[in-house]
């Protein structure tokens, strides 16, 4: 009942270690900001398992407790951010509204809102037609051309408007940043380009897969300038070990130093991870400290778990064409899941590069693969190619 681990998606650990850096880097862009200053928006990048979308949520604590309007949505391939984004804006502007000494020009922002999330193109389906409840009518002629670049670049600037009247900021979160459709990549880099040149108190923070510059920058030339990136990694050895010391010292427990060796090996410094068999490790010991022979005990009954819901809840998602296509990249890549060249892969299925490209697209699609660079294709997955040798069925 005391085990202070909590592996999970986007669950925070018991302690954030290794993120300093990043942290304090948010901080100096805030502060920027509130004095005027130019600054660009913000791209978290790493494989899954990371934290990535722990730190996101970090960094939106952070805004808030600076008195930031607020909003965060999660990407999918299949739908447009209109809905999203409206709705992420909506509650960032009411968490502005109670300091704002104007009502009639809160309304009037409002009713843009209301008119970006209600046009919609004719092909929208009925699920992903929102009706926001903004008690204002929706603005005629602004943000609801239906021309989504020109639209949220008016949104964003008429959201940022509300936020200098209240001598603060507005930051837009976005989770899974890679699914976001071509045509809103476009859009978001078109308003961050506007808002930077403006000198507008709104940013955007996005996290995505390691390949999310490229997206950014297929769609504007220009992207590498407006985002800075920060490639978010494993945790070096004293930050894992920090990651698991901490949290067991709040409850008088320690770690042998042997013990600790073997959870950094097995957990390679990926925070999932190491929650992961931090987690077992506790529960398998039966006293402090906690001892190599624990970790050796708990070590299968982790691999197990993750096996299933960790791996093995991806694996599943693949057809047979594309299970086949992750274990020829096993294959070649090794259990370091280093990445391959898509032509290797073709002359190990013993087929044409051609006959493979819908395998692979759908496989990037679902998160499960990337393209490292042209030509080169890896997992998403830390650890995942491991998992397949360990799984040839």
């Amino acid at each position: 009942m005391r085990n202070p681990y909590a592996p999970g998606a986007g669950q925070r650990p018991p302690e954030l270690a290794g993120r300093d850096a990043e942290l304090s880097a948010f901080d100096v862009v805030l502060e920027r900001i509130a004095r005027g200053r130019p600054e660009r928006s913000l791209v978290l990048t790493g494989l899954r398992g990371v934290g990535k979308t722990v730190l996101l949520n970090q960094l939106r604590s952070a805004a808030i407790s600076r008195g930031w309007g607020t909003g965060k949505i999660e990407a999918r391939p299949e739908q447009s951010l209109r809905r999203p984004v409206s709705s992420a804006l909506h509650m960032a502007l009411r968490e502005l509204g109670p300091r704002h000494g104007d009502q009639e020009s809160m309304d009037a922002v409002l009713g843009v809102v209301k008119a970006f999330a209600q046009r919609q193109t004719a092909d929208a389906k009925v699920r992903d037609r929102w009706q926001p409840g903004i008690d204002v009518p929706a603005a005629s002629g602004r943000a609801d051309s239906g021309d989504m670049e020109i639209d949220l670049v008016e949104l964003l600037t008429d959201a940022a408007g509300v936020a200098a009247d209240v001598g603060s900021g507005i930051a837009l979160f976005i989770d899974e940043m890679q699914d976001v459709q071509t045509d809103d990549v476009s859009a978001i880099c078109a308003a961050c380009h506007e808002l930077s040149q403006q000198g507008a108190p709104l940013i955007v923070v996005g996290a995505g897969l390691p390949h999310l510059p490229a997206v950014l920058s297929a769609s504007k030339s220009y992207s590498e300038r407006l985002f800075r990136y920060l490639r978010i990694d494993r945790l070096d050895r004293p930050a894992a070990d920090r990651a698991l010391l901490a949290p067991a010292e709040r409850e008088d427990v320690g770690f042998e130093e042997a013990a600790l060796d073997a959870l950094y090996e097995a957990a390679d410094g990926y925070p999932y991870f190491v929650q992961a068999y931090g987690k077992v490790t506790w529960d398998v010991a039966a006293s402090s400290p906690i001892t190599a022979a624990d970790v050796a005990m708990a070590a299968p009954v982790a691999e197990a778990e993750l096996a299933v819901g960790f791996f093995g809840s991806r694996y599943e998602r693949a057809t047979p064409a594309e299970r086949e296509y992750m274990h020829a990249m096993a294959e070649l890549g090794g259990p370091g899941g280093t990445a391959v060249a898509t032509s290797e892969v073709a002359v190990s299925l013993g087929r044409k590069p051609a006959s493979l490209s819908p395998a692979r697209d759908s496989l990037i699609k679902k998160g499960l693969v990337y393209s490292a660079e042209r030509g080169q294709i890896a997992f998403t997955v830390p650890h995942f190619g491991r998992y397949l040798l360990d799984h040839p069925d």
